[in-house]
């Protein structure tokens, strides 16, 4: 048996910050509970990921302590797991937290029987007694105790869990219908908790939320619906303008501490930045504001910036913490200015500045200032402050850098390319293509390994074989990028990844499984019906099948998108309404539409069709502009169409095309009315 820490070769950059921990961690793998069985002894499971503040917090005051660190080696197997690295693995367990009656949260604390079941469990403990929280060491004691004087009791327990989870996470039921899924229904729910002043859920924290503000938007955008579309798009200013976002160098930061969006939590994380760009490109088509064409711009080059990484992939993540002016860690430290800072760097232009963005000696955060233009002082009509903003970001590059997750996922990179592909038709953004397509090549190219796709990758290794999540997040990116570019290669390798998903993930009926059937290293195989910050897998896999099916006119591939759904409605049943993103991926069957303008670049009626287009935003219309039919796949029935002249509009839904108009204005009368 190796003995000591073996994270030293790890994939995960999480991992390697806990190479040298004191404490003998092991990777999640069949040789850790192998271990425990030996030993006869639970399995202390840590999951976190690495620009997690609290996972930082814990590891200082106890995975690095020595004394704590032998408490731990003596009665347990300890195991640490990257949440980003190994999602099912945090699905299972943090569903048994949730069953356990505890809330949620990272890092995670679980128990486990050597084969893999949950008994008891939380989240952050202290190293010592507080917070109303008991001392780490307390609990381990107290945990050990129960295993060697309670364990029949412990292994009943473990079982009822278990089962219990297998029902919830893992099971199957007879199909539903489609109108289980009911947008409207979900939409009316979602609206009731909107905050009416700041936009998003009301309270705090206060998350993006990014599936529930979906919901509103498709809403407002398919119905009119004045209420969904202002709580999407006062959500969408509130996220542009507070100090969630990063004023100066782009891009979001992951929730805000307070119930006004001004505090956040100041790690980035790819995939709230790939929802938040293309809620950007739907506030901009629907109403014009260049505030969110900036965002968009500004998020763009934080990604080309700060997030490519060598070959083209995203990395996953920018670190909350870095190093203060005293050297020691610090939340938000990178971000963060003291007035007589900005004041040495902008000189007289310091004060109008420090008006609008909120800068003063007192601060308004632990004595410092978190830009942001919430405040009564950001007056509607102030200049952009382009050249302020740059004096200061060119200061802030010299400062120490948070760390960077460098890692790349499949499904967030998809996501990613697909909110890129999407951007760069809206604002007519070259380099945003160029990235998407250059990330898409990366992905399969570096990531499918012996005919797989993987999870993950770091510097040339792989980890996880491919997830639902990471098929249907592709196939969304495959799409997004034919839509944009014509090239039928994108369409046929969203193909492939759909054979691939059918093959590896299909249930045996209408469903997927979030895991391969190939795994053995989780308890059971899970479904993926769960929303998180990003949609569920199931939804991932539904809307990209349903994408598939319009844009390569395949009739098969359309049904299995909608067999999907109705596998996944008669899953969560009632509890719809809980499922945002299974809601959307249903309604992009239920109303999907695709239009195809065709027109020679230039032509000014064919770029009048083209701004109606943008402006009558529909999220499940698939929009495609070519000079010719000849690009299009000969299945789509827009293919066989033969305009009498160009520009030449087709607008196409359930198989059906119009007559073709080669009127701008009448274009977007029949969009409105569609």
């Amino acid at each position: 048996m190796i003995e000591g820490n073996q994270l030293a070769e790890a994939v995960s950059p999480y991992l390697l910050q806990h190479r040298d921990n004191p404490v003998h961690w092991r990777e999640w793998s069949d040789a850790a509970r192998e271990e425990a069985k030996t030993r006869d002894c639970p399995i202390l499971l840590s999951v976190g990921y690495a620009a997690c503040h609290w996972c930082h917090v814990m590891a200082h005051e106890s995975f690095e302590d020595d004394g704590v660190a032998a408490v731990m080696n003596r009665l347990f197997v300890n195991v640490k797991v990257d949440r980003e690295e190994r999602p099912d693995i945090d699905h299972l367990y943090m569903t048994a937290l949730h069953a356990l009656g505890e809330q949620g949260g990272w890092p995670m604390t679980m128990f486990l029987t050597p084969d893999g079941r949950p008994f008891f469990g939380g989240t952050y403990y202290p190293k010592e007694p507080r917070y109303g929280r008991p001392g780490f060491v307390q609990v381990l004691e107290a945990v050990a105790k129960a295993w060697n004087e309670r364990r029949a009791e412990i292994d009943q327990s473990a079982g009822t869990i278990a089962e219990r989870l297998q029902s919830v996470i893992g099971g199957a039921g007879a199909n539903g219908p489609l109108e289980a899924l009911d947008l409207e229904k979900s939409a009316a729910r979602i609206a009731q908790i909107v905050d009416p002043v700041q936009g998003g859920l009301s309270g705090a924290p206060k998350f993006p939320n990014a599936p529930h503000m979906e919901i509103l938007a498709r809403s407002a955008f398919e119905t009119g619906n004045e209420a969904h579309r202002d709580g999407f798009l006062k959500t969408v200013r509130a996220l542009s303008s507070g100090g969630i976002y990063d004023h100066l160098g782009g891009g979001l930061h992951r929730y805000s501490t307070d119930d006004r969006w001004l505090v956040p939590h100041f790690e980035k994380m790819l995939y709230d930045n790939a929802q938040f760009l293309r809620h950007l490109g739907w506030a901009y088509r629907a109403t014009g504001d260049t505030l969110y064409r900036e965002r968009m711009e500004e998020t763009i080059g934080w990604l080309d910036r700060e997030m490519l990484t060598t070959g083209g992939g995203f990395a996953s993540s920018l670190d909350a913490d870095s190093l203060n002016a005293d050297g020691h860690s610090e939340e938000g430290a990178f971000y963060v200015w003291r007035e007589d800072e900005v004041d040495a760097l902008l000189g007289r232009d310091a004060a109008e500045f420090k008006r609008a963005y909120d800068v003063s000696a007192e601060g308004n955060w632990e004595g410092k200032s978190i830009l942001h233009r919430l405040h009564p002082g950001a007056r509607t009509g102030d200049p952009d402050f382009g050249e302020a903003r740059t004096r200061l970001l060119d200061a802030r590059e010299e400062r120490p850098w948070p760390g960077r997750d460098d890692k790349v996922l499949a499904d967030w990179n998809g996501m990613t390319i697909r909110a890129l592909a999407e951007s760069s038709a809206i604002l007519g953004h070259t380099r945003a293509l160029d990235m998407a397509k250059g990330a898409f090549a990366f992905v399969m190219d570096a990531m499918v390994v012996d005919g797989r796709l993987h999870h993950a990758t770091r510097d040339g290794r792989i980890a996880g074989l491919g997830l639902s999540s990471d098929y249907g997040a592709l196939i969304h990116a495959a799409v997004a990028l034919f839509a944009q570019t014509l090239d039928r290669t994108y369409v046929d390798q969203a193909l492939w990844l759909a054979e691939e998903l059918a093959k590896w993930h299909g249930d045996g009926a209408d469903g997927h499984m979030l895991t391969s059937r190939d795994a053995t290293d989780v308890l059971f195989s899970l479904r993926g019906d769960q929303d998180d910050a990003v949609p569920s897998g199931t939804s991932l896999v539904i809307e990209g099948l349903s994408l598939l099916g319009q844009v390569s006119g395949s009739i098969a591939i359309g049904e299995q998108a909608e067999r999907a759904a109705m596998a996944a409605a008669g899953r969560v049943g009632e509890a719809a309404v809980n499922h945002p993103g299974i809601v959307t991926a249903a309604s992009r069957i239920r109303r999907g539409s695709e239009l195809c303008i065709i027109a020679e670049e230039g032509d000014e009626t064919g770029q009048a069709m083209r701004e109606a287009a943008w402006s009558a935003v529909d999220l499940d219309r698939l929009d495609l502009f070519a000079n010719d039919l000849s690009g299009l796949p000969e299945e789509l029935p827009i293919a066989s169409m033969k305009p009498a002249k160009k520009p030449a509009a087709f607008l196409c839904r359930s198989r059906v095309c119009e007559a073709p108009t080669y009127d701008a204005t009448e274009l977007k009368r029949r969009l409105i009315k569609i």
